[in-house]
């Protein structure tokens, strides 16, 4: 995300709170999803899914933790405002992943509708969050900061992690785990693609 690709005008407190709500609601209902039927995602996200088959310790636990390090690349790349605002999305998601563990059961999930679904929810609840000027940082924050100080192309940087993450899960998951987690990632992309466009929304109050 780029900071001209944030919304201009400003929303009134409630309505980012009820965003702020209701995005990691839905990001981490779609977190439920993946890690029933074991798939993965990118970013720092797919890390922390990673960390979670690996070592048994909950999702929440590791996305909180493996997020704290980018805290101060955002401070200096988006500001205290955007920053403050990541921090507690990403504190929200970590506990309600966590929460939707007890709440939400799940008899049978089919893998792909666990994939599509889950991308859909975790697309649709970030768009959510990319129009209150929130994000859940990680790697997408250092890919833009390494643009910044060396030059990098930050599309590069986020597409050779993601590889990583890929490459790793291929030596520990199933290879149809890594194959449905691919589709759930088209699917989150995609809805973010078609939305999140310039100038195509106008916060509204």
């Amino acid at each position: 995300m780029r900071m001209e690709d944030l919304p201009k005008d400003p929303h009134k407190p409630y309505e980012d709170i009820m965003a702020m709500l209701l995005g990691t609601l839905f990001v981490a209902l779609g977190v439920t999803f993946y890690t029933h039927a074991v798939l993965l995602t990118g970013s720092t996200a797919g890390m922390a899914l990673l960390l979670n088959y690996l070592t048994g310790w909950g999702f929440g636990v590791w996305f909180f933790a493996i997020n704290l390090p980018f805290y101060y690349l955002a401070i200096k790349r988006m500001g205290w405002s955007f920053t403050l605002r990541t921090f507690v999305a990403i504190g929200l998601v970590s506990l309600f992943s966590e929460l939707t563990q007890g709440w939400v059961e799940f008899a049978n999930v089919p893998s792909l509708y666990a994939a599509l679904m889950g991308g859909a929810l975790m697309g649709i609840g970030m768009l959510m969050l990319f129009r209150h000027r929130t994000s859940l940082g990680g790697i997408n924050i250092l890919a833009l900061y390494l643009q910044d100080k060396h030059g990098l192309r930050a599309g590069y940087v986020q597409l050779g992690i993601d590889a990583v993450i890929l490459l790793v899960a291929l030596t520990q998951l199933p290879l149809d785990r890594v194959g449905y987690s691919v589709l759930g990632a088209l699917m989150l992309n995609l809805i973010i693609a078609l939305n999140h466009k310039p100038g195509r929304y106008i916060g509204v109050s």
